[in-house]
């Protein structure tokens, strides 16, 4: 399997782990950037609370934080979502590889697969 930094995933999947902060990175994503207080509007929390969050997903790489006059501005970095979509991916390739050869071992004949086993009128398998 691919090398990853074990370091770079942790931080990544700790800051993807809180709802809040997706819900962010999907604004971000999708509508651009924005101000720490237009990202908090949509939710129950203080502006404190917030830049918490900003400051997790900033340090997993996920967001930039930039300062524009008195407003600080956020936008979306790919860099770290790439990175454990590259990590799930080659997980997901290599399950999908063992699960395959796990069906076509099992599909033989003589290896316990269907053709040992039968129906019954139900439609299970004894």
């Amino acid at each position: 399997m691919v090398a990853f930094s074990e370091e770079k995933l942790d931080l990544t999947f700790a800051a993807l782990a809180h709802p809040t902060r997706r819900a962010i990175l999907t604004r971000l994503a999708t509508e651009g950037s924005a101000s720490v207080s237009e990202l908090a509007e949509p939710f129950d929390v203080s502006l404190m609370a917030i830049s918490k969050h900003l400051k997790v997903m900033g340090e997993a790489g996920l967001i930039r934080r930039e300062k524009d006059g008195r407003v600080r501005r956020c936008s979306f970095d790919p860099g770290s979502i790439e990175i454990a979509n590259n990590w799930i991916e080659a997980h997901r390739r290599f399950w999908t590889q063992q699960l395959d050869s796990l069906a076509a071992f099992l599909e033989r004949p003589g290896t316990g697969g269907d053709s040992e086993r039968s129906a019954n009128e139900g439609g299970e398998l004894e």
